[in-house]
């Protein structure tokens, strides 16, 4: 298991952990990022932050602070 702030462009993973607290993490559930979706790695931004996904249609940047607590599968 990785975190999500270890992934590099180009990189497939699935989400395994999500964390249960906090009006942030239960937003980002809301946008699809719940236990089981696969997404796809598009950019990550010169500094590492923040990173591009695509998944379920549809691309997201995400900050690797918001994303603290979700733990990912690369596959």
């Amino acid at each position: 298991m990785m975190t999500f702030a270890e992934l590099k462009k180009g990189m497939s993973a699935r989400i395994v952990e999500v964390p249960t607290v906090g009006d942030d993490h239960r937003r980002l559930m809301e946008m699809g990022l719940v236990k089981n979706t696969e997404f796809r790695v598009i950019k990550v931004a010169p500094l590492g932050d923040p990173i591009e996904i695509d998944l379920r249609g549809y691309r997201l940047c995400l900050r690797k602070q918001e994303m603290t607590g979700f733990g990912v599968e690369v596959f």
